[in-house]
């Protein structure tokens, strides 16, 4: 799909061209996902994974507004708004999303876990996927505009606050 999709182009795309360059027939590509737009989806969740873990900076606040800061950037930039877009289009039972979901989850995860291990306080996982992701993806689909580092750092701050207030 890569390969096709920098050869071709996107939008010349097709179900024949796929299965030819994978060597099968398109009714073998149409059994496992049913079409383009679902074969998109899972190309796209794929295309999603980090492929390491987040980076440890010495302290929670600087390893999550590091994270913060690079999701958005994927995100909101033109391939991650399409790579956003074909995994939700091509997904009727909401696999995918919740994958892109977990992938999120995992990664902060892992930066909570490292500043548990250092005695600092911390909030749960899904206080953070509250309180930073969904906001930010919320604005990469909806409010494009305004989407800087200093945003992420903000929902990052405000979230640490929060969580130090309520302990």
């Amino acid at each position: 799909m890569r390969e096709l999709e920098a050869e071709v182009g996107r939008p010349a795309l097709t179900v024949p061209l796929v299965a030819a360059r994978a060597g099968v027939t398109p009714s073998t590509i149409y059994r496992r996902w049913g079409d383009l737009q679902e074969l998109l989806s899972d190309v796209a969740v794929e295309r999603l994974r980090p492929e390491a873990p987040p980076e440890d900076h010495g302290r929670l606040s600087a390893d999550l507004q590091n994270w913060a800061e690079q999701f958005l950037e994927e995100m909101a930039s033109p391939p991650g708004r399409a790579y956003i877009r074909d995994a939700l289009l091509g997904d009727p039972d909401g696999d995918n999303a919740g994958q892109c979901s977990a992938y999120a989850a995992e990664q902060i995860g892992i930066i909570l876990a490292r500043a548990a291990e250092r005695g600092e306080n911390i909030p749960d996982v899904e206080t953070v996927i509250d309180r930073v992701v969904a906001p930010m993806m919320y604005r990469i689909l909806f409010r494009p505009g305004n989407l800087t580092a200093a945003y992420a750092h903000t929902l990052v701050r405000e979230t640490l606050d929060e969580s130090v207030a309520s302990r």
